[in-house]
């Protein structure tokens, strides 16, 4: 079982960057055996994939739409996921969510049902 809390987003001006995190309480098993991703979902629109980040960190795969912007990456002794997000834009206005799978594999794109466990998911706004 896997809870996950996102941190970190808020009112940004076009140009800028946040961080967001999620912290994930996890029993059972380790955080570390658990792909995460981070997801979106923007007003009017549905949830759509951003990042996604292996079980040892080594691997990330994301949106064509944040390639280069964004980045992924998880510290497993502190049980937490992270998405650096640089050069916003009104576009990126979205509730992002943190989402874990349980078993397989990271891929270039995931699906909402791919992952098992997600967030309660944390408001960006992007102003122009």
């Amino acid at each position: 079982q896997v809870q996950l809390v996102e941190s970190g987003g808020g009112l940004v001006q076009a140009g800028g960057s946040l961080r967001l995190s999620c912290a994930a309480s996890v029993s059972g098993r380790t955080f570390s055996s658990y792909v995460m991703g981070w997801f979106r979902q923007a007003p009017g629109k549905e949830r759509e994939f951003v990042a996604t980040i292996t079980r040892n960190g080594g691997t990330t795969y994301y949106a064509d739409s944040v390639k280069g912007r964004f980045t992924i990456f998880r510290d497993n002794a502190k049980n937490t996921v992270y998405l650096q997000m640089n050069s916003l834009n009104p576009e990126d206005t979205a509730v992002y969510y943190c989402a874990a799978r349980a078993s397989g594999q990271a891929m270039s794109v995931m699906r909402s049902y791919d992952m098992d466990y997600w967030g309660k998911g944390t408001l960006v706004t992007v102003s122009s």
